[in-house]
């Protein structure tokens, strides 16, 4: 449930996993990796005594977001919003295959306290996101025993993105001492780390992202 992406033989192996299952792939290859590991972890953790999880919100989604459809096929949410996706880029609420799609704030979404069985956060922490206001927020709308699933954009030594900016906000990597200051700001408001913590160590950086022409990876 905690781990880094290590290979490009990693990414492919998702790839070629989500296409055995016949889940629809996401366009862009290497999020396959993390799209596959947070549904996994939401079926196995986000329900209630065996049950699946029915209400579940992917923060900063985007309309080709891979993991609100995902779930939607393994049978998740079977009321209109049980699966909802928010960003603060949207603008009217969209229905499709589900899910819904409306404007929202990671750290401020109006829901009710306790009233999610998952969150998932996938490659959205850091392109500027207040990470305590998120990971309170996140705290307080997840029930009771709720798993909340964060990916985000990672080097065990990240390279310089002094003046790189992108969607505008600076570019950030996160290296392992951000990763642990994460956790432990996690753990301030009362959320516990599955799995233990990660061997952050990567043997390739197989993540490529044209735009900024930097290598890197995910965890």
């Amino acid at each position: 449930p905690t781990d880094v992406l290590r290979s490009a033989a990693q990414w492919q192996g998702a790839v070629a996993e989500a296409r055995r299952l016949r889940l629809p792939l996401h366009r862009d290859q290497p999020k396959n990796w993390d799209a596959l590991g947070a549904v996994g972890a939401v079926l196995a953790l986000g329900g209630r005594g065996g049950a699946l999880p029915r209400r579940v919100m992917d923060a900063g989604s985007a309309r080709y977001s891979s993991v609100l459809p995902w779930l939607r096929l393994y049978g998740v949410g079977d009321q209109e919003g049980d699966l909802l996706g928010i960003n603060l880029e949207f603008a009217a609420p969209v229905h499709r295959d589900g899910v819904t799609f409306r404007r929202g704030d990671v750290t401020a979404t109006g829901l009710t306290a306790g009233s999610l069985d998952a969150l998932t956060c996938m490659s959205v922490i850091e392109h500027g996101v207040p990470l305590r206001g998120f990971l309170a927020e996140c705290a307080r709308v997840r029930r009771p025993g709720g798993v909340l699933c964060v990916s985000t954009d990672y080097d065990q030594d990240p390279p310089d993105t002094t003046g790189v900016t992108a969607y505008g906000t600076a570019v950030r990597i996160f290296g392992p001492d951000d990763i642990r200051a994460f956790i432990a700001d996690a753990a301030r408001v009362g959320l516990e780390l599955v799995g233990g913590e990660p061997d952050f160590a990567h043997t390739e950086r197989p993540v490529h992202w044209k735009r900024t022409g930097l290598d890197y990876t995910f965890i």
